[in-house]
């Protein structure tokens, strides 16, 4: 662009300040972007003295009659190849959020794709888990020792709430986005919806329901406790697909063209998108262990203290939700601020969520510890 204003400064014609802004780009292609701990002054600052000389140069020479010998439309389609065909660890990406980088650069093509990309591998991981059920079941109670209605009750919950998985993968890939594009408003509608519905859904189908004479609904037991999250995880879906339609798709889902869909599984962005969720990958690993010991343990001393089990871990999910509050939000600010490049905030980011969690984890600590035993 330098080297095209001031060949349009030095007179030149459109014909002139093309080449001019042709012969500038060749002598970049392919550059690194490889910043110092993710910032700017370092070596990129040098480079714009680079960037400025070149500029006049090229323009110096269409000023004395030099052209490109490929045309500029060429040069800068190769621009957009060069860059895609670039490895990841010479582009400028970092770490952080994905969603939360290209929201913080101001990127919005690339908040499509990272949209797109999740969704596409929560469908696929959703069609595994629905082709591997039966497996899933009969490893399950390889491991764990329950009485057989426990075992009849278990297996008619999960055949019926695994046909939420596309639904529940879906939203998990929704809200992360919400999150990372600094929406958690729209991610509070996705929970309460879910939780709402699911509320209400169960109580309906599980009981039944009946106006005068006349079932409406017919009373399915304790199926209609799963068909009712069914139902919550697929509404939930349609709400947070609904709020990404009204509220993203014109700033946002339309910059997506047909090249951008059809490379959004190739092995480099879809390496980098796993890797980037490595560690809360082996979080959730971590989290679903205990909860699975915690299950198979309380099963070998009956149905009761299976049960009671049962409640303790619902209640500390319910906990979750006040921990799980400041690690979105550190994920959101924390990837906004490296895409940004905004090394103060970003400490800053990191240091406050620090101190309310562990505050609160503390504070809960002492709760637990002087309100004694019941």
């Amino acid at each position: 662009m330098a080297a095209g204003a001031i060949a349009y400064l030095n007179g030149a014609d459109a014909t002139g300040i093309a080449h001019a802004a042709a012969i500038a780009m060749k002598n970049l292609l392919g550059l690194a972007c490889d910043p110092v701990a993710g910032l700017v002054e370092v070596p990129c600052v040098k480079r714009n003295v680079v960037g400025a000389v070149n500029a006049l140069t090229s323009c110096d020479m269409v000023l004395a009659g030099m052209i490109s010998k490929i045309p500029p439309d060429e040069v800068f389609d190769a621009m957009r190849a060069v860059g895609r065909a670039m490895p990841e660890n010479v582009r400028e990406t970092g770490t952080g959020g994905l969603a939360a980088q290209a929201y913080g650069r101001n990127d919005r093509r690339e908040c499509a794709r990272i949209l797109t990309r999740a969704l596409g591998m929560s469908l696929a991981i959703a069609l595994v888990l629905l082709a591997i059920q039966w497996i899933f079941v009969k490893a399950a109670f390889l491991v764990v020792d329950c009485t057989p209605q426990v075992r009849e009750l278990a297996s008619q919950y999960f055949f019926i709430r695994i046909w939420a998985a596309p639904a529940t993968l879906g939203l998990m890939a929704l809200k992360g986005w919400f999150i990372g594009m600094q929406d958690s408003v729209s991610a509070m509608v996705a929970d309460v919806t879910v939780n709402g519905m699911n509320i209400l859904m169960s109580f309906v189908l599980a009981l039944g329901l009946t106006v005068g004479d006349n079932e409406i609904i017919h009373a399915m037991g304790f199926g209609g406790v799963a068909a009712g999250t069914v139902v919550a995880q697929w509404t939930g879906l349609a709400v947070s697909l609904l709020i990404v339609a009204f509220k993203y798709w014109k700033n946002t889902v339309s910059e997506l063209d047909a090249e951008d869909v059809s490379g959004l599984f190739r092995g480099g962005e879809t390496k980098r998108f796993f890797v980037m969720n490595a560690n809360l990958f082996v979080r959730s690993l971590c989290f679903i262990a205990i909860y699975i010991g915690f299950t198979v343990i309380s099963a070998r001393y009956g149905d009761t203290l299976l049960a009671v089990s049962s409640i303790m871990m619902k209640l500390l999910m319910i906990f979750s939700y006040f921990t799980d509050g400041f690690a979105y939000a550190g994920e959101a600010l924390v990837g906004r601020y490296i895409g940004a490049k905004d090394r103060q905030m970003l400490a800053q980011s990191v240091k406050w969520t620090f101190i309310w969690s562990m505050g609160l984890a503390v504070l809960f600590m002492g709760v637990y510890h002087f309100a004694g035993v019941p």
